[in-house]
């Protein structure tokens, strides 16, 4: 697998990715739990397969001091006793706003009901962006064949702080 073309060394794909990353910048500064955010990253990453962002955040979650239990499981985590019941949710919408194109009526409304009685508004509203981004992001890392394997925890720490 070659790496088709990398945005960040054109200057409309550059602009562009910077006003991108200031859409996640400001989920990453929300008061989801950075966990929650990584694990909703991961699962979309994962049914959409994209190896870069599996890669990225596999590596941040194990950096971040969760198990290698609880980050395997999250490929299963319907099947798991390791996630609470917010977790849970979260990974719900995740999933169910990342194969719409496979569900027939997208989001539940038993997804949707367990996601409001879990988070406030503001995390509410920091939970579908972020689905929507990453799923963007792992399109965008499909389609130029962004290979997983070489990322490092904390890579994008300047661009977060």
């Amino acid at each position: 697998m070659s790496f088709r073309f990398d945005l960040n060394d054109n200057e409309l794909g550059a602009a562009i990715g910077r006003r991108f990353a200031g859409t996640s910048l400001a989920i990453v500064q929300s008061t989801l739990p950075k966990s929650t955010v990584e694990m909703v990253e991961l699962r979309a990453s994962q049914i959409n397969g994209c190896g870069w962002c599996t890669d990225v955040h596999t590596k941040e979650l194990a950096a971040a001091g969760e198990t290698a239990v609880r980050i395997n499981l999250v490929a299963a985590w319907r099947e798991s006793s390791v996630f609470t019941e917010a977790e849970r949710a979260a990974l719900a919408l995740a999933e169910e706003g990342t194969r719409l194109a496979d569900a027939h009526q997208g989001v539940s409304d038993e997804t949707w009901a367990q996601v409001r009685e879990h988070y406030d508004d503001d995390q509410v509203a920091a939970l579908i962006y972020l689905v929507a981004m990453i799923n963007a992001a792992n399109r965008l890392g499909v389609i130029t064949r962004m290979p997983g394997g070489s990322y490092q925890p904390g890579m994008f720490d300047a661009i977060t702080n």
